[in-house]
């Protein structure tokens, strides 16, 4: 059962995401809270698997509230979820350790589906996000620009490893990873470890977008 701490400092919001999330069966609602203070406070008492964090809010705003939660012990997941889409945003988030970040327009099921992602230790980011990220990331000179650094970037990854890094890039979770490159789950979560530590980067996300300005997916 996933367990799951709500934060949004309306109520009505938060009335909205209990029902969505309560309508699964391997789901459960460990709280409410209305502002990043109080779940950072509930977070310690309640142990949630994954949060679904809004940004703007009173006293202690989402953005802060994920740096909080990061510095717990055996921190949750953190899912964004916001009806503001701009860019400081997304990277705010992605660096404090968010490991989804969804738009408050998102379906039912696209919500589900995040929180059970995050779980999993994946990742997920809205669509139009995704989008929007790729676009500014991979802009740039090809010489001197933001592809030639992440390819130098990557330069330190095996060939295995890449191979990994362009399917987590693609969006598939380990168990997808384990299937179609012919591994066992532990050996993938292994790869994206070494990963994640080799390039420096906080979460599957970032790596994501990395693997997307070196155009290994071109």
């Amino acid at each position: 059962m996933i367990r799951v701490l709500i934060v949004d400092d309306e109520w009505m919001v938060r009335s909205m995401l209990r029902t969505i999330m309560e309508s699964a069966d391997d789901v459960i609602v460990a709280g409410e809270a209305a502002d990043g203070a109080e779940a950072t406070s509930l977070a310690r008492s309640t142990r949630p698997d994954v949060v679904l964090l809004d940004i703007r809010m009173p006293r202690v705003d989402g953005l802060d509230a994920a740096r909080r939660l990061q510095g717990l012990t055996d921190p949750p997941k953190v899912v964004v979820l916001t009806t503001f889409d701009l860019d400081e945003y997304v990277d705010t988030a992605l660096h404090a350790g968010a490991v989804g970040f969804l738009l408050k327009d998102a379906t039912a099921n696209d919500m589900l589906a995040a929180v059970r992602s995050a779980a999993r230790g994946d990742a997920m980011l809205s669509p139009k996000v995704t989008r929007r990220l790729l676009t500014r990331f991979t802009a740039g000179d090809p010489v001197t620009g933001p592809r030639a650094d992440a390819e130098r970037r990557l330069e330190v990854l095996t060939a295995k490893e890449r191979e990994v890094l362009v399917a987590v890039a693609r969006g598939l979770s380990n168990t997808g990873i384990a299937a179609e490159l012919y591994l066992s789950e532990a050996t993938v979560k292994t790869h994206v470890s070494r990963i994640l530590a080799k390039l420096g980067c906080v979460n599957r996300v970032q790596a994501a977008l990395l693997a997307h300005r070196a155009a290994l997916l071109d």
